[in-house]
């Protein structure tokens, strides 16, 4: 009866051997296992997350937004002017804009299946308004001057012009040997070319926020001349106008023997607008349109038809 107990217990510590021996070979080969398949998960975590920021990458390396399906998405060019005499006016008791670059925006407006809107800007801060949205575009007989080109993209130039200096007509004799401006108090817009042209020739200006007002400065007496545009000059002193009083009497850009400058139009910069500008303008160019419009407006001679 012992020796068939001892031979019982012999047996069972066996088993028990054989059973703690296979545990860890087992334990190893799951070990193994869960390696490989911890190592197949990184992988694959690896790959997406790589795949992850590929995608961060391409969405920030993506195309910039297009300045045309947004202005088309919401109906509306916004179109930054002043008042300013041929180009963007009203007639007296009308609200309605109108001028050769008022009728030619309408039309581009048009071309793009929009409607125009016109909002009178500070000149002083087109730029800030064109970045912001609050316009689309400005175009109001811009001069293409280093600063705009540098601030916007513009388009191809529309239209030439020149610095002029006004002065009342019965003292016009005393300013037209000028060769400096050096003492004088000239009323000039703010941030215009006729600033910067009066303050190279040496002048004393006074900024005021249109070329109008400006030409009110000098008519009050407030300021002795001011300097604005060529056209608009054309179009707002002399005879049959509001300053009958009021006469051209020198060309600041012949003073400083500087060539005529150029009006272009102002969108955003990398706005595709540019490009539809430049093309609506061609095809008016070609048809006649450009020539028409700008005769109505007494500019035949002053816009570029090539």
């Amino acid at each position: 009866m012992k020796k068939s107990l001892s031979f019982i217990l012999a047996c069972l510590m066996a088993l028990s051997a054989a059973s703690c021996t296979s545990a860890p070979a087992a334990s190893t080969a799951d070990t193994a296992s869960g390696a490989d398949e911890s190592s197949s998960a990184a992988a694959e975590g690896g790959d997406a997350e790589s795949s992850t920021e590929g995608d961060t990458e391409s969405a920030e390396g993506g195309e910039t937004e297009s300045d045309l399906a947004y202005v088309q998405d919401k109906g509306t060019l916004v179109v930054g002017i002043t008042y300013f005499d041929p180009m963007d006016y009203k007639e007296e008791g009308s609200d309605e804009w109108v001028g050769f670059d008022a009728d030619m925006a309408k039309a581009f407006a048009e071309s793009l299946g929009v409607d125009v809107e016109f909002s009178e800007i500070t000149w002083d801060y087109k730029v800030e308004e064109l970045d912001s949205k609050a316009i689309d575009v400005v175009w109001n007989g811009m001069t293409l001057t280093d600063d705009v080109t540098s601030a916007m993209s513009t388009s191809e130039p529309y239209c030439l012009n020149a610095q002029v200096l006004v002065a009342p007509a019965d003292k016009a004799a005393g300013y037209e040997s000028l060769t400096s401006l050096e003492g004088l108090t000239v009323a000039v817009e703010s941030g215009s070319a006729g600033e910067e042209a009066a303050t190279a020739l040496g002048a004393t200006t006074v900024p005021v926020q249109s070329q109008a007002a400006a030409l009110m400065e000098v008519d009050s007496q407030t300021s002795d001349v001011a300097v604005i545009d060529l056209l608009m000059a054309g179009a707002m002193i002399g005879e049959g106008t509001s300053y009958a009083d009021l006469t051209q009497v020198a060309n600041l850009n012949e003073m400083q023997n500087l060539p005529d400058e150029e009006y272009g139009v102002g969108f955003r910069k990398g706005s595709d607008l540019t490009d539809a500008f430049n093309e609506f303008w061609a095809e008016k160019v070609a048809d006649g349109t450009v020539l028409e419009v700008a005769t109505t407006y007494g500019l035949q001679d002053s816009v570029i038809l090539d």
